[in-house]
C-alpha cells in the first residue's frame, strides 16, 4: 500500500522540480551554494525534430505515443490530454493553430490542457536566444509531429 504512494510522491516531486526548472532562466549553481537554488539541466534537442522534442519534453506526461499515459501522468491532478485524438475530437481536422497557441501561451481550459502543463513558448525561446526564429521553428515542428500521431 505504501509503495504506490511512495512512487507517486517521487514522480510528483520530480515533475515539480522539472517544471520549476523550466519556469526560471538557467542559472549555474550547485546545492552547496548559499542561495539553496538548484537548477535542473534539460537536454536541448534539435529544433528540426518534432519527434525528438516530443520524446524529451512531452512524453513524461503524455506518454511516448501521446495517449496521456506517461510515467508522470498519475501524479497530476488533471490527466494529460490524449494528443493522438486531437483531430478526431476536432471534427477530423487537426487543430494546428490551436496547438501552437497552447504551446506559446498555455491553456486555461481543462479540455485543452491544464494549468499544470508548462507554457512551452518561453522555454523553447530560451533555448537559442540569438535566433528568435528558433522558437517558432520548434513549435511548428512539434505541432507537425503531433499531426503524425493522430489516430485514423
Amino acid at each position: 500500500m505504501l509503495k504506490p504512494i511512495a512512487i507517486s510522491l517521487t514522480v510528483a516531486t520530480a515533475l515539480i522540480a522539472v517544471c520549476a526548472a523550466f519556469s526560471q532562466p538557467p542559472v549555474d549553481q550547485t546545492p552547496s551554494q548559499t542561495t539553496n537554488k538548484v537548477t535542473i539541466s534539460v537536454k536541448k534537442t534539435s529544433a528540426t525534430s518534432g519527434k525528438e522534442m516530443f520524446a524529451s519534453y512531452c512524453a513524461t506526461c503524455h506518454g511516448t505515443d501521446g495517449k496521456g499515459d506517461g510515467p508522470a501522468a498519475n501524479a497530476l491532478r488533471t490527466p494529460p490530454t490524449d494528443l493522438s485524438q486531437l483531430a478526431k475530437n476536432n471534427g477530423g481536422k487537426f487543430p494546428g493553430t490551436h496547438i501552437v497557441t497552447v504551446l506559446q501561451f498555455g491553456s486555461e481550459l481543462p479540455a485543452h490542457g491544464s494549468e499544470q502543463m508548462p507554457v512551452w513558448g518561453p522555454i523553447l525561446g530560451r533555448m537559442n536566444v540569438s535566433s528568435p526564429q528558433d522558437k517558432q521553428l520548434r513549435m511548428a515542428n512539434l505541432t507537425r509531429y503531433l499531426e503524425t500521431i493522430q489516430v485514423k
